[in-house]
């Protein structure tokens, strides 16, 4: 089966790479490369962020601020690669068809952003059409889908099983199409899933035992969109 990862950049890149995370979560990839075939799509974190702000207050161009957040991307996936060593695709794959053709190398694939306007979650609701993979696992800070940000509403209710619809209709309250400032799927991403019907799973990324359980599909503490 295969599984697409899509990877928040805070947790790869905070401030500073994050090696120690980087190393516990390879050895969880490797370990269920055995049964799943997995393409990751990495997130800009952190530099992303400074960047593409750094270039809005420069020239007020939103076009050229999503090209310098893809960058950020790119160099995160570069990382996950080193700490993947030779169980993952030599490159950074640049678009679909090539993670498409990668993933039959039996190597874990592992990519950035693509195009500017398009968020790595929507990258990774393409790729995984693209593919044809069962399964989504969104990694972020936040453990699940809430009904508000649980860091700024303390009436913030988690969710453990939403449809695609009422998924779609929490993001659309938060999409505003400019890098950095996205739901924790965006509502373009969500719109793909549901035409698709490609299960998603979102966990806590620095919780590796329920990561591993979702991508195994099984029950976890995080929530599930289906």
């Amino acid at each position: 089966m295969d599984v697409v990862i899509s990877l928040g950049g805070s947790l790869i890149n905070p401030g500073e790479p994050d090696l120690k995370f980087l190393k516990e979560l390879s050895k969880l990839l490797i370990k269920l490369k055995s049964r799943f075939r997995l393409a990751v799509v990495c997130g800009g974190g952190k530099p992303a962020r400074v960047y593409s702000q750094a270039v809005r207050e420069l020239v007020k161009n939103e076009f050229l601020a999503d090209e310098v957040a893809i960058l950020a991307t790119r160099q995160n996936a570069s990382l996950l690669i080193a700490s993947l060593q030779g169980e993952a695709y030599p490159t950074v794959v640049s678009g679909f068809s090539h993670a498409a053709n990668a993933i039959l190398s039996d190597k874990i694939v592992v990519m950035g952003g693509t195009i500017p306007g398009i968020t790595t979650d929507a990258d990774s609701a393409l790729l995984a059409e693209k593919i044809g993979a069962k399964r989504i696992v969104n990694l972020s800070n936040v453990d699940g889908v809430y009904t508000a940000d649980p860091r700024k509403e303390k009436g913030a209710k988690k969710l453990s099983r939403m449809s695609f619809r009422e998924l779609m209709e929490l993001a659309l309250k938060y999409d505003k199409r400019e890098a950095g400032t996205n739901f924790v799927f965006d509502l373009i991403a969500c719109k793909i899933i549901a035409r698709s019907k490609v299960e998603t799973h979102f966990v806590y990324g620095r919780d590796l035992k329920q990561v591993e359980k979702a991508v195994r599909g099984e029950k976890h503490s995080g929530t599930v969109v289906k």
